[in-house]
C-alpha cells in the first residue's frame, strides 16, 4: 500500500473508534439540523477532527476540504488536497441503521490520486491509488461483469436536502427501475459506489452530492475498471455532483436511459 495511503487508513481507524463508541448508545447523541434533513452530530466534528489531526500530522502542507470544517484553515489552493466525509451516512447512523461509511480521498490538482472507504460495521477497508487497482482489505476487486440491464442491480440516492429536481429524479427513477433487475437506496454513496467498484452492484446514479461524497468512491470504481461520469458522461460529476458509475456495459445503458431525461432544468 502507498504510504499515503498508509497515513489516510491510520486517520480513518482512528475516526472509526470513536463512531464505534457512539454507536453503543446512538440515543445520547447531540443532533443539529444544518438544513432540512441533513444532520450532524459531535461524532460527525470529532471523527472529522481526528482525521483531520493525523492527516496534517504527516502532511502539514497538503489542503483539506471537509464536510463539517470547510477548508479547515488550510491552503484552498494547495495541489495536493484531502476531501474528506468523516461520517458519511449520518441520517442512517443516529437511526441505529448500520449502513456508514469514512471516506478519504486525495486529489492532485484536481485529480484523485487515492481513496479510501471504510465501512465500520463490516470492517471493511475499500483502497485505490491511480493506476494500481482497487481492494477491499488488501485483496484486488473489480466491477461487476453483466452485461444487460434488465440484469443489473442500481444503486441510488433520493434527493433529500435539495427538491428543485425531484420531478426530473423520479422520472428517470421510474425508467432505471422498469429496465433494470432492481434498485437499491442504502443511504452512504460513498459506500454505494465501494460496492460497485466490487461487483456487489452494477450500477450507481445519484443527483446533488457533494466532493467528500463521491472523491474516494470514483477512485474505486476507476481503478476496479469501471466508468463514472456525470449525467452526461463526461469528467464533470464533481462540479455538478450528479453521477453515474458502473462496469462498462451497465454505465452506458445507464446513461442511455437517462439522456431523454435531460433539461436545461437538470445539469448534466
Amino acid at each position: 500500500m502507498h504510504p499515503i495511503l498508509n497515513i489516510a487508513v491510520k486517520a480513518a481507524r482512528r475516526a472509526a473508534s470513536i463512531i464505534n463508541r457512539a454507536s453503543l448508545d446512538v440515543d445520547k447523541l447531540t443532533v443539529a439540523v444544518k438544513q432540512q434533513s441533513d444532520f450532524v452530530t459531535e461524532v460527525d466534528k470529532a471523527a472529522e477532527a481526528a482525521i483531520i489531526e493525523v492527516l496534517q500530522e504527516a502532511y502539514p502542507a497538503y489542503g483539506i476540504l471537509a464536510e463539517e470544517s470547510g477548508n479547515a484553515g488550510t491552503a484552498a489552493d494547495a495541489e495536493h488536497q484531502w476531501i474528506i466525509d468523516p461520517l458519511d451516512g449520518t441520517t442512517n447512523f443516529i437511526h441505529g441503521f448500520p449502513q456508514y461509511a469514512i471516506s478519504i480521498g486525495l486529489a492532485h490538482k484536481g485529480v484523485m490520486q487515492h481513496g479510501l472507504v471504510f465501512d465500520p460495521n463490516r470492517n471493511e477497508l475499500f483502497t485505490a491509488t491511480k493506476g494500481g487497482g482497487a481492494f477491499m482489505n488488501e485483496k484486488r476487486i473489480r466491477v461487476s461483469n453483466r452485461i444487460r440491464l434488465d440484469a443489473a442491480l442500481i444503486g441510488t440516492g433520493f434527493p433529500y436536502r435539495m427538491f428543485d429536481h425531484v420531478d426530473s429524479y423520479l422520472s428517470i427513477f421510474k425508467d432505471i427501475a422498469q429496465k433494470s433487475a432492481g434498485m437499491r437506496r442504502p443511504g452512504a454513496a460513498s459506500l454505494d459506489l465501494a460496492w460497485v467498484a466490487c461487483g456487489r452492484m452494477d450500477g450507481f446514479w445519484e443527483l446533488g452530492l457533494a466532493p467528500w461524497d463521491m472523491a474516494a468512491g470514483t477512485l474505486l470504481v476507476s481503478e476496479a475498471g469501471g466508468l463514472v461520469g456525470d449525467l452526461s458522461g463526461e469528467a464533470a460529476y464533481m462540479t455538478t455532483g450528479n453521477i453515474v458509475g458502473g462496469n462498462p456495459k451497465i454505465f452506458s445503458q445507464l446513461l442511455q436511459v437517462i439522456a431523454p431525461h435531460l433539461t436545461a432544468k437538470l445539469p448534466a
